[in-house]
Protein backbone atom coordinates (compact mmCIF):
# COMPACT_ATOMS: atom_id res chain seq x y z
CA UNK A 1 0.00 0.00 0.00
CA UNK A 2 2.91 2.68 0.99
CA UNK A 3 4.61 1.79 -2.47
CA UNK A 4 1.75 2.46 -4.05
CA UNK A 5 0.85 5.36 -2.32
CA UNK A 6 4.34 6.45 -3.03
CA UNK A 7 4.41 6.11 -6.77
CA UNK A 8 1.04 8.05 -7.12
CA UNK A 9 2.53 11.19 -5.30
CA UNK A 10 5.69 10.92 -7.85
CA UNK A 11 3.66 10.70 -10.61
CA UNK A 12 1.75 14.38 -9.08
CA UNK A 13 5.47 16.02 -8.70
CA UNK A 14 6.08 15.17 -12.30
CA UNK A 15 3.19 15.68 -13.98
CA UNK A 16 2.12 18.89 -11.52
CA UNK A 17 4.33 20.77 -10.20
CA UNK A 18 7.76 20.90 -12.03
CA UNK A 19 7.10 24.87 -12.55
CA UNK A 20 8.15 24.76 -15.78
CA UNK A 21 6.76 28.58 -15.98
CA UNK A 22 5.01 31.47 -14.21
CA UNK A 23 1.60 32.64 -15.44
CA UNK A 24 -0.68 30.13 -16.95
CA UNK A 25 2.46 27.89 -16.85
CA UNK A 26 3.32 28.59 -13.57
CA UNK A 27 1.80 25.17 -12.21
CA UNK A 28 1.65 22.51 -15.25
CA UNK A 29 -2.24 21.57 -14.26
CA UNK A 30 -3.91 21.18 -10.75
CA UNK A 31 -3.66 17.85 -8.93
CA UNK A 32 -5.83 15.20 -10.91
CA UNK A 33 -4.25 11.78 -8.93
CA UNK A 34 -6.12 9.89 -6.77
CA UNK A 35 -3.95 10.95 -4.15
CA UNK A 36 -6.21 13.80 -3.89
CA UNK A 37 -9.71 11.94 -3.82
CA UNK A 38 -11.62 12.21 -1.18
CA UNK A 39 -11.34 8.86 -0.46
CA UNK A 40 -7.23 8.91 0.32
CA UNK A 41 -6.41 10.56 3.57
CA UNK A 42 -8.73 8.26 5.41
CA UNK A 43 -5.68 6.90 8.08
CA UNK A 44 -2.92 8.30 9.62
CA UNK A 45 -0.28 5.93 7.38
CA UNK A 46 -1.72 7.44 4.40
CA UNK A 47 -1.32 11.07 5.46
CA UNK A 48 2.41 10.18 6.51
CA UNK A 49 2.71 8.31 3.08
CA UNK A 50 1.52 12.09 1.19
CA UNK A 51 4.13 14.10 3.05
CA UNK A 52 7.15 11.09 2.72
CA UNK A 53 8.39 12.82 -0.69
CA UNK A 54 9.12 15.71 0.65
CA UNK A 55 11.95 14.43 2.52
CA UNK A 56 13.74 13.83 -1.10
CA UNK A 57 12.18 13.74 -4.37
CA UNK A 58 11.06 17.48 -4.86
CA UNK A 59 14.53 18.26 -3.69
CA UNK A 60 16.43 16.03 -6.19
CA UNK A 61 16.60 18.72 -8.88
CA UNK A 62 19.25 20.74 -6.36
CA UNK A 63 20.40 18.31 -4.39
CA UNK A 64 21.96 16.60 -8.10
CA UNK A 65 24.09 19.30 -8.50
CA UNK A 66 22.96 22.56 -8.18
CA UNK A 67 23.78 22.47 -4.17
CA UNK A 68 27.86 22.12 -4.50
CA UNK A 69 27.59 24.44 -7.94
CA UNK A 70 25.65 26.96 -6.16
CA UNK A 71 26.51 26.33 -2.82
CA UNK A 72 30.16 25.90 -2.87
CA UNK A 73 31.07 26.79 -6.10
CA UNK A 74 29.09 30.56 -6.14
CA UNK A 75 31.16 30.46 -2.68
CA UNK A 76 34.61 30.12 -3.12
CA UNK A 77 35.13 26.78 -1.88
CA UNK A 78 36.04 25.04 -5.70
CA UNK A 79 38.13 25.37 -8.61
CA UNK A 80 37.39 23.88 -11.84
CA UNK A 81 38.95 24.23 -15.64
CA UNK A 82 36.35 22.88 -18.04
CA UNK A 83 33.28 21.44 -15.46
CA UNK A 84 29.59 21.88 -15.74
CA UNK A 85 30.18 24.23 -12.50
CA UNK A 86 32.51 26.65 -14.16
CA UNK A 87 29.79 29.43 -14.76
CA UNK A 88 29.09 29.12 -11.05
CA UNK A 89 32.82 29.53 -9.83
CA UNK A 90 33.54 32.16 -12.28
CA UNK A 91 30.49 34.71 -11.42
CA UNK A 92 29.20 33.97 -14.85
CA UNK A 93 25.80 32.51 -13.66
CA UNK A 94 23.03 33.03 -16.82
CA UNK A 95 19.24 32.97 -16.95
CA UNK A 96 20.07 29.70 -18.97
CA UNK A 97 22.69 28.10 -16.42
CA UNK A 98 21.36 24.72 -16.21
CA UNK A 99 21.97 24.70 -12.32
CA UNK A 100 19.86 28.13 -12.18
CA UNK A 101 17.18 26.80 -13.53
CA UNK A 102 17.17 22.92 -11.63
CA UNK A 103 17.60 25.43 -8.38
CA UNK A 104 14.77 27.52 -9.29
CA UNK A 105 12.12 24.18 -10.54
CA UNK A 106 13.19 22.15 -7.57
CA UNK A 107 12.31 25.45 -5.08
CA UNK A 108 9.33 25.59 -6.55
CA UNK A 109 8.73 21.82 -6.94
CA UNK A 110 8.87 21.87 -2.82
CA UNK A 111 6.29 24.86 -2.73
CA UNK A 112 4.08 23.44 -4.90
CA UNK A 113 3.97 19.97 -3.76
CA UNK A 114 3.81 21.68 -0.04
CA UNK A 115 0.69 23.43 -1.19
CA UNK A 116 -1.16 20.34 -2.33
CA UNK A 117 -0.95 18.61 0.88
CA UNK A 118 -1.69 21.11 2.81
CA UNK A 119 -4.95 21.84 1.31
CA UNK A 120 -5.73 18.64 0.27
CA UNK A 121 -5.27 17.49 4.44
CA UNK A 122 -7.47 20.62 5.31
CA UNK A 123 -10.52 19.49 2.76
CA UNK A 124 -9.73 15.65 2.38
CA UNK A 125 -8.93 14.38 6.00
CA UNK A 126 -11.32 11.52 7.36
CA UNK A 127 -12.28 11.28 10.90
CA UNK A 128 -9.72 8.33 11.85
CA UNK A 129 -7.06 10.17 11.01
CA UNK A 130 -5.75 11.92 14.56
CA UNK A 131 -5.33 15.62 14.69
CA UNK A 132 -1.63 15.32 16.13
CA UNK A 133 -1.31 13.34 12.85
CA UNK A 134 -3.02 16.42 10.20
CA UNK A 135 -1.33 18.78 11.98
CA UNK A 136 2.49 17.16 11.91
CA UNK A 137 1.92 16.57 7.95
CA UNK A 138 0.81 20.54 7.44
CA UNK A 139 3.88 21.23 9.62
CA UNK A 140 6.20 19.14 7.88
CA UNK A 141 4.84 20.51 4.77
CA UNK A 142 4.72 24.33 5.94
CA UNK A 143 8.81 24.18 7.50
CA UNK A 144 9.82 22.22 3.79
CA UNK A 145 7.58 25.46 1.82
CA UNK A 146 9.50 27.99 4.03
CA UNK A 147 12.97 26.75 3.77
CA UNK A 148 12.07 26.87 -0.41
CA UNK A 149 11.36 30.08 -0.04
CA UNK A 150 14.65 30.70 2.30
CA UNK A 151 16.69 29.37 -0.45
CA UNK A 152 14.36 31.23 -3.36
CA UNK A 153 14.93 34.68 -1.59
CA UNK A 154 19.35 34.17 -0.74
CA UNK A 155 19.78 32.96 -4.34
CA UNK A 156 17.32 35.55 -6.47
CA UNK A 157 15.67 38.45 -4.11
CA UNK A 158 12.60 39.47 -4.46
CA UNK A 159 10.72 36.14 -5.44
CA UNK A 160 7.00 35.48 -5.96
CA UNK A 161 4.97 33.88 -2.72
CA UNK A 162 1.96 31.59 -3.27
CA UNK A 163 0.03 28.97 -1.00
CA UNK A 164 -2.64 28.10 -3.67
CA UNK A 165 -1.50 26.45 -6.63
CA UNK A 166 -5.07 26.48 -8.30
CA UNK A 167 -5.01 29.87 -7.63
CA UNK A 168 -2.18 30.96 -9.66
CA UNK A 169 -3.38 28.66 -12.42
CA UNK A 170 -5.61 32.07 -12.98
CA UNK A 171 -3.27 34.45 -12.84
CA UNK A 172 -1.18 35.84 -15.68
CA UNK A 173 0.14 38.60 -13.89
CA UNK A 174 2.11 36.82 -11.08
CA UNK A 175 4.63 39.64 -9.31
CA UNK A 176 7.47 39.06 -7.07
CA UNK A 177 7.34 39.80 -3.41
CA UNK A 178 9.94 42.24 -1.44
CA UNK A 179 12.20 40.49 0.32
CA UNK A 180 11.22 40.95 3.81
CA UNK A 181 7.99 40.09 2.92
CA UNK A 182 9.27 36.71 1.98
CA UNK A 183 11.71 36.22 5.05
CA UNK A 184 8.53 37.03 7.23
CA UNK A 185 6.65 34.29 5.46
CA UNK A 186 9.34 32.12 5.62
CA UNK A 187 9.65 32.46 9.42
CA UNK A 188 5.38 32.06 10.11
CA UNK A 189 5.71 28.66 8.24
CA UNK A 190 9.00 27.02 9.65
CA UNK A 191 7.38 28.61 13.16
CA UNK A 192 4.67 26.74 12.75
CA UNK A 193 6.71 23.52 13.33
CA UNK A 194 8.25 24.59 16.80
CA UNK A 195 4.61 24.23 18.22
CA UNK A 196 3.21 21.33 16.03
CA UNK A 197 6.10 18.96 15.67
CA UNK A 198 6.80 16.13 18.11
CA UNK A 199 9.95 16.38 20.42
CA UNK A 200 10.96 12.88 19.31
CA UNK A 201 10.33 11.53 15.05
CA UNK A 202 6.98 9.69 14.43
CA UNK A 203 9.31 7.61 12.33
CA UNK A 204 13.48 7.91 11.26
CA UNK A 205 14.77 10.99 9.82
CA UNK A 206 10.95 12.85 10.47
CA UNK A 207 11.57 16.16 11.57
CA UNK A 208 11.01 16.96 15.02
CA UNK A 209 10.19 20.28 16.77
CA UNK A 210 14.09 20.84 17.42
CA UNK A 211 14.64 20.92 13.98
CA UNK A 212 11.65 23.49 13.60
CA UNK A 213 13.47 25.85 16.29
CA UNK A 214 17.43 25.33 15.03
CA UNK A 215 16.36 26.21 11.58
CA UNK A 216 14.25 29.04 12.78
CA UNK A 217 17.26 30.00 14.80
CA UNK A 218 19.04 30.05 11.48
CA UNK A 219 16.86 31.87 9.91
CA UNK A 220 16.37 34.89 12.25
CA UNK A 221 20.22 34.98 12.20
CA UNK A 222 20.06 36.17 8.94
CA UNK A 223 16.75 37.72 8.78
CA UNK A 224 18.50 39.96 11.59
CA UNK A 225 20.26 41.53 8.21
CA UNK A 226 17.69 42.24 6.45
CA UNK A 227 17.40 45.74 5.47
CA UNK A 228 19.96 47.06 7.56
CA UNK A 229 23.22 48.71 7.18
CA UNK A 230 26.17 48.04 8.72
CA UNK A 231 24.87 46.17 11.78
CA UNK A 232 22.20 43.88 12.70
CA UNK A 233 18.48 43.98 13.97
CA UNK A 234 19.01 42.94 17.97
CA UNK A 235 15.75 40.98 18.25
CA UNK A 236 15.89 38.84 15.85
CA UNK A 237 19.52 37.82 17.09
CA UNK A 238 18.24 37.55 20.26
CA UNK A 239 15.45 35.50 18.72
CA UNK A 240 18.33 32.78 17.06
CA UNK A 241 19.82 32.86 20.38
CA UNK A 242 17.09 31.67 22.06
CA UNK A 243 16.25 29.36 19.87
CA UNK A 244 19.75 27.89 19.28
CA UNK A 245 19.83 27.39 23.36
CA UNK A 246 17.02 25.67 23.81
CA UNK A 247 17.66 22.97 20.93
CA UNK A 248 21.65 22.78 22.60
CA UNK A 249 20.14 22.23 26.08
CA UNK A 250 16.78 20.02 25.27
CA UNK A 251 16.98 18.55 22.43
CA UNK A 252 19.14 14.94 23.16
CA UNK A 253 21.40 15.88 20.12
CA UNK A 254 25.26 15.40 20.18
CA UNK A 255 28.17 16.18 17.84
CA UNK A 256 29.69 12.59 16.44
CA UNK A 257 32.82 11.94 18.12
CA UNK A 258 34.85 11.25 14.87
CA UNK A 259 33.72 14.14 12.35
CA UNK A 260 34.73 11.70 8.95
CA UNK A 261 31.68 9.18 10.32
CA UNK A 262 29.26 12.07 9.54
CA UNK A 263 29.58 11.33 5.93
CA UNK A 264 29.66 7.17 5.80
CA UNK A 265 26.13 5.50 5.01
CA UNK A 266 26.09 3.62 7.81
CA UNK A 267 25.54 6.83 10.11
CA UNK A 268 22.85 8.48 8.58
CA UNK A 269 20.38 9.83 11.06
CA UNK A 270 22.96 10.19 13.81
CA UNK A 271 23.03 11.93 16.96
CA UNK A 272 24.26 15.09 15.22
CA UNK A 273 21.52 15.09 12.38
CA UNK A 274 18.44 17.71 13.12
CA UNK A 275 17.27 17.65 10.31
CA UNK A 276 18.56 15.66 6.55
CA UNK A 277 16.70 14.77 3.43
CA UNK A 278 16.46 10.97 2.87
CA UNK A 279 17.12 9.11 0.12
CA UNK A 280 17.30 5.26 -1.23
CA UNK A 281 19.36 4.13 -3.87
CA UNK A 282 17.01 1.93 -5.25
CA UNK A 283 13.96 3.71 -5.28
CA UNK A 284 12.36 5.30 -7.93
CA UNK A 285 14.38 7.74 -9.97
CA UNK A 286 14.93 11.06 -8.13
CA UNK A 287 14.26 8.83 -4.39
CA UNK A 288 18.46 8.33 -4.39
CA UNK A 289 21.61 10.45 -3.66
CA UNK A 290 23.24 11.30 -6.83
CA UNK A 291 25.64 13.55 -5.99
CA UNK A 292 28.53 11.05 -6.02
CA UNK A 293 28.71 10.39 -9.33
CA UNK A 294 29.20 14.10 -10.40
CA UNK A 295 31.54 14.57 -6.89
CA UNK A 296 33.75 11.74 -6.91
CA UNK A 297 37.08 11.77 -9.26
CA UNK A 298 37.00 8.61 -11.00
CA UNK A 299 34.68 5.67 -11.72
CA UNK A 300 37.75 3.50 -10.25
CA UNK A 301 36.63 4.17 -7.07
CA UNK A 302 32.74 4.52 -7.21
CA UNK A 303 32.53 0.98 -8.62
CA UNK A 304 30.17 2.00 -11.65
CA UNK A 305 29.98 4.28 -15.31
CA UNK A 306 30.11 7.70 -13.08
CA UNK A 307 32.61 9.09 -11.00
CA UNK A 308 32.84 12.54 -13.33
CA UNK A 309 34.28 15.00 -10.83
CA UNK A 310 37.97 15.58 -11.63
CA UNK A 311 37.93 18.33 -12.30
CA UNK A 312 36.50 19.68 -9.73
CA UNK A 313 38.71 20.48 -6.49
CA UNK A 314 39.03 22.79 -3.39
CA UNK A 315 40.65 26.43 -4.19
CA UNK A 316 43.63 27.59 -3.14
CA UNK A 317 41.21 30.11 -1.08
CA UNK A 318 39.36 27.11 0.59
CA UNK A 319 42.66 25.09 1.26
CA UNK A 320 44.40 28.21 2.98
CA UNK A 321 41.46 28.16 5.65
CA UNK A 322 42.97 25.01 6.98
CA UNK A 323 45.07 25.77 10.45
CA UNK A 324 48.70 23.98 9.52
CA UNK A 325 48.40 24.09 6.36
CA UNK A 326 49.75 26.88 5.12
CA UNK A 327 53.06 28.51 6.38
CA UNK A 328 54.83 31.05 4.84
CA UNK A 329 53.25 30.12 1.04
CA UNK A 330 54.56 26.58 1.58
CA UNK A 331 51.93 24.08 2.66
CA UNK A 332 52.46 21.43 5.22
CA UNK A 333 50.32 19.17 7.37
CA UNK A 334 47.48 20.09 9.05
CA UNK A 335 45.81 18.95 12.34
CA UNK A 336 42.59 19.87 11.08
CA UNK A 337 40.76 16.60 10.93
CA UNK A 338 37.81 18.29 8.54
CA UNK A 339 40.33 18.64 5.85
CA UNK A 340 40.66 14.58 5.03
CA UNK A 341 36.91 14.20 5.22
CA UNK A 342 36.31 17.05 3.14
CA UNK A 343 39.09 16.76 0.59
CA UNK A 344 41.90 14.04 -1.11
CA UNK A 345 45.03 15.10 -1.05
CA UNK A 346 47.66 12.82 -2.97
CA UNK A 347 48.73 10.40 -0.89
CA UNK A 348 46.14 10.44 1.89
CA UNK A 349 44.83 6.86 2.11
CA UNK A 350 41.29 5.83 3.15
CA UNK A 351 40.86 2.28 4.52
CA UNK A 352 36.98 2.22 3.89
CA UNK A 353 37.00 3.21 0.55
CA UNK A 354 38.42 1.03 -2.47
CA UNK A 355 39.41 1.56 -5.68
CA UNK A 356 40.35 -0.23 -9.11
CA UNK A 357 43.66 -0.13 -10.18
CA UNK A 358 46.39 -2.04 -11.96
CA UNK A 359 48.99 -3.61 -10.45
CA UNK A 360 52.66 -4.37 -11.74
CA UNK A 361 51.81 -7.13 -14.00
CA UNK A 362 49.10 -5.32 -15.78
CA UNK A 363 46.16 -7.21 -13.79
CA UNK A 364 42.98 -5.05 -12.46
CA UNK A 365 42.74 -5.30 -8.59
CA UNK A 366 40.52 -3.80 -6.18
CA UNK A 367 42.47 -1.62 -2.79
CA UNK A 368 41.96 0.69 -0.29
CA UNK A 369 42.13 4.08 -1.59
CA UNK A 370 45.59 5.58 -1.79
CA UNK A 371 44.92 9.30 -3.74
CA UNK A 372 46.89 8.78 -6.85
CA UNK A 373 49.73 11.39 -7.81
CA UNK A 374 50.64 12.18 -11.43
CA UNK A 375 53.14 10.96 -12.84
CA UNK A 376 55.33 13.94 -12.59
CA UNK A 377 54.39 13.81 -8.74
CA UNK A 378 52.31 16.24 -8.11
CA UNK A 379 48.57 16.78 -8.60
CA UNK A 380 46.53 19.94 -9.52
CA UNK A 381 43.22 19.03 -7.69
CA UNK A 382 42.78 18.40 -4.18
CA UNK A 383 39.72 16.28 -5.08
CA UNK A 384 36.38 16.21 -3.20
CA UNK A 385 35.93 13.70 -0.46
CA UNK A 386 32.64 14.73 1.29
CA UNK A 387 29.67 12.85 0.44
CA UNK A 388 32.04 10.38 -1.96
CA UNK A 389 31.11 7.02 -0.41
CA UNK A 390 32.67 4.37 -2.85
CA UNK A 391 32.00 1.65 -4.49
CA UNK A 392 28.94 -1.01 -3.46
CA UNK A 393 31.57 -3.17 -1.75
CA UNK A 394 32.56 -0.66 0.17
CA UNK A 395 28.47 0.05 1.88
CA UNK A 396 26.83 -2.97 1.93
CA UNK A 397 25.82 -3.30 -1.85
CA UNK A 398 23.90 0.31 -1.57
CA UNK A 399 25.38 2.16 -4.78
CA UNK A 400 24.63 1.66 -8.05
CA UNK A 401 25.25 4.41 -11.09
CA UNK A 402 24.07 7.52 -9.91
CA UNK A 403 22.82 6.40 -6.65
CA UNK A 404 23.56 6.39 -3.21
CA UNK A 405 21.68 6.69 -0.07
CA UNK A 406 23.61 8.59 2.01
CA UNK A 407 21.43 11.93 3.86
CA UNK A 408 22.15 15.47 2.62
CA UNK A 409 22.59 17.50 5.88
CA UNK A 410 20.07 20.40 5.84
CA UNK A 411 21.04 21.17 9.75
CA UNK A 412 23.36 19.73 11.92
CA UNK A 413 23.99 20.64 15.70
CA UNK A 414 27.26 21.93 14.83
CA UNK A 415 25.05 24.77 13.00
CA UNK A 416 23.20 25.63 15.46
CA UNK A 417 26.21 25.64 18.21
CA UNK A 418 27.74 28.26 15.39
CA UNK A 419 24.67 30.13 15.17
CA UNK A 420 24.11 30.18 18.97
CA UNK A 421 28.23 31.51 19.02
CA UNK A 422 27.45 34.23 16.54
CA UNK A 423 24.17 35.19 17.55
CA UNK A 424 25.69 35.79 21.18
CA UNK A 425 28.52 37.96 19.01
CA UNK A 426 25.91 40.25 17.64
CA UNK A 427 27.16 43.51 16.75
CA UNK A 428 30.21 43.46 18.97
CA UNK A 429 33.57 43.12 17.55
CA UNK A 430 34.56 40.32 19.80
CA UNK A 431 33.25 38.33 23.04
CA UNK A 432 34.72 36.32 25.46
CA UNK A 433 31.76 35.29 26.08
CA UNK A 434 31.81 31.90 28.11
CA UNK A 435 29.07 30.06 26.68
CA UNK A 436 29.53 31.21 23.07
CA UNK A 437 33.30 29.88 23.47
CA UNK A 438 32.39 26.75 24.85
CA UNK A 439 29.89 25.69 21.84
CA UNK A 440 32.64 27.06 19.19
CA UNK A 441 35.37 25.36 20.89
CA UNK A 442 33.19 22.13 21.12
CA UNK A 443 33.19 21.93 16.92
CA UNK A 444 37.03 23.00 16.83
CA UNK A 445 38.12 20.30 19.84
CA UNK A 446 36.14 17.65 17.61
CA UNK A 447 38.43 18.60 14.75
CA UNK A 448 41.57 18.77 16.75
CA UNK A 449 42.83 22.06 16.37
CA UNK A 450 43.25 24.42 19.15
CA UNK A 451 40.74 26.31 21.34
CA UNK A 452 40.19 30.11 21.19
CA UNK A 453 39.63 32.19 24.03
CA UNK A 454 37.72 34.90 22.35
CA UNK A 455 35.35 35.33 19.10
CA UNK A 456 35.26 37.76 16.40
CA UNK A 457 33.21 37.65 13.17
CA UNK A 458 36.06 36.44 11.32
CA UNK A 459 36.73 33.22 13.65
CA UNK A 460 32.95 32.52 13.02
CA UNK A 461 32.99 32.67 9.35
CA UNK A 462 36.38 31.05 8.93
CA UNK A 463 35.02 28.23 11.10
CA UNK A 464 32.01 27.54 9.53
CA UNK A 465 34.06 27.50 5.86
CA UNK A 466 35.76 24.36 7.69
CA UNK A 467 32.84 22.72 9.23
CA UNK A 468 30.91 22.88 6.24
CA UNK A 469 32.88 22.78 3.19
CA UNK A 470 31.11 20.79 0.28
CA UNK A 471 27.68 20.78 2.21
CA UNK A 472 25.98 23.45 -0.20
CA UNK A 473 26.13 26.48 2.46
CA UNK A 474 29.05 28.76 2.19
CA UNK A 475 27.23 30.63 -0.45
CA UNK A 476 24.75 31.46 2.00
CA UNK A 477 27.36 32.81 5.03
CA UNK A 478 27.97 35.04 1.97
CA UNK A 479 24.33 36.30 1.56
CA UNK A 480 24.24 36.43 5.38
CA UNK A 481 26.79 39.04 5.25
CA UNK A 482 25.56 40.70 2.43
CA UNK A 483 22.42 41.74 3.55
CA UNK A 484 24.19 44.23 5.95
CA UNK A 485 27.42 45.26 4.44
CA UNK A 486 27.28 44.32 1.10
CA UNK A 487 31.01 45.58 0.20
CA UNK A 488 32.73 43.57 2.81
CA UNK A 489 30.81 40.50 0.98
CA UNK A 490 31.59 42.12 -2.50
CA UNK A 491 35.61 42.22 -0.98
CA UNK A 492 36.06 38.61 0.21
CA UNK A 493 34.11 37.13 -2.78
CA UNK A 494 36.16 39.54 -5.51
CA UNK A 495 39.56 38.23 -3.77
CA UNK A 496 39.17 34.54 -3.56
CA UNK A 497 41.94 32.84 -5.40
CA UNK A 498 39.72 30.26 -7.33
CA UNK A 499 42.66 28.94 -9.34
CA UNK A 500 44.15 25.51 -9.37
CA UNK A 501 46.95 24.38 -7.07
CA UNK A 502 50.11 22.17 -7.26
CA UNK A 503 50.01 19.14 -4.82
CA UNK A 504 53.54 17.68 -4.45
CA UNK A 505 52.66 15.05 -1.07
CA UNK A 506 56.39 13.66 0.81
CA UNK A 507 55.10 10.01 0.54
CA UNK A 508 52.94 9.55 -2.61
CA UNK A 509 52.03 6.16 -1.00
CA UNK A 510 51.67 7.66 2.70
CA UNK A 511 51.34 11.29 2.61
CA UNK A 512 52.03 13.10 6.13
CA UNK A 513 52.30 16.54 4.50
CA UNK A 514 52.40 18.59 1.03
CA UNK A 515 53.80 21.39 -0.56
CA UNK A 516 50.56 23.50 -2.01
CA UNK A 517 51.86 26.35 -4.46
CA UNK A 518 49.61 27.86 -7.37
CA UNK A 519 50.03 26.29 -10.20
CA UNK A 520 52.64 27.44 -11.99
CA UNK A 521 51.33 25.96 -15.42
CA UNK A 522 47.39 27.67 -14.99
CA UNK A 523 47.33 31.27 -16.69
CA UNK A 524 43.74 31.68 -16.27
CA UNK A 525 41.84 33.82 -14.42
CA UNK A 526 42.07 33.15 -10.04
CA UNK A 527 39.75 36.46 -8.96
CA UNK A 528 36.37 37.55 -10.10
CA UNK A 529 34.97 40.31 -9.34
CA UNK A 530 31.78 40.59 -7.38
CA UNK A 531 29.16 43.02 -6.97
CA UNK A 532 25.44 44.43 -6.98
CA UNK A 533 25.01 43.25 -10.67
CA UNK A 534 26.32 39.31 -10.33
CA UNK A 535 25.82 38.68 -6.49
CA UNK A 536 22.46 37.56 -7.32
CA UNK A 537 21.02 34.72 -9.48
CA UNK A 538 19.30 35.55 -12.02
CA UNK A 539 15.78 33.95 -12.45
CA UNK A 540 15.74 31.47 -15.31
CA UNK A 541 15.15 33.25 -19.19
CA UNK A 542 12.22 30.84 -19.65
CA UNK A 543 10.54 31.93 -16.36
CA UNK A 544 10.62 35.78 -17.72
CA UNK A 545 9.80 35.00 -21.04
CA UNK A 546 6.34 33.17 -20.17
CA UNK A 547 5.86 36.22 -17.13
CA UNK A 548 7.43 38.96 -17.91
CA UNK A 549 5.32 40.30 -15.14
CA UNK A 550 8.48 38.93 -12.61
CA UNK A 551 10.18 42.10 -14.48
CA UNK A 552 7.85 44.32 -12.37
CA UNK A 553 8.93 46.17 -8.93
CA UNK A 554 8.04 43.49 -5.91
CA UNK A 555 5.05 44.07 -3.86
CA UNK A 556 4.86 43.30 -0.40
CA UNK A 557 2.42 39.68 0.21
CA UNK A 558 -0.62 40.04 1.62
CA UNK A 559 -1.20 37.93 4.66
CA UNK A 560 -4.04 35.97 5.14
Amino acid sequence: MKRKIYKSYIAIATALALLTGCGDDFINQPPTDSIVDANFYKTDAQVLAASAPLYNAVWFAYNDKASHGIGDGRGGVLSANYSYQLENITFRTTGATAENYASWRAFYNVVGQSNVLINNLNKYAGADVTDGIKQHAIAEARFMRGLAYAYLVQNYGAVPVFTDNIAILQDTTVTRNTVESVWEFICRDIRYGTTHLPETPVAKGRLTKWAAEGMLAKMYLTRAGVGQSGSRNQTYLDSARVLAKDVIENSGASLMADYEELFKMKNNNNSETLFALQWVYNGDWGTQNSVQAFLAFSSSITGTADGWGGDLGASIYMLSKYEGLVQNGIFGSTPDKRRKASFMLPGDHYSYIHQQVLDNNGNSVIQELVVPTGASGYNTRAWIKKYVVGRAEDNDGKVLQQRTEIQTYMLRLADVYLVYAEAILGNNASTSDAEALKYFNMVRTRAGVPEKTSLTWDDIFNERHLEFAMEGQMWYDFVRLHYYDPQRAYDILSNQHRGFTRITPDDPDAATSWKIEPDPDYTGQTTFSVGDGNFNLPIPENELAKAPSLRREPVPYVFQ
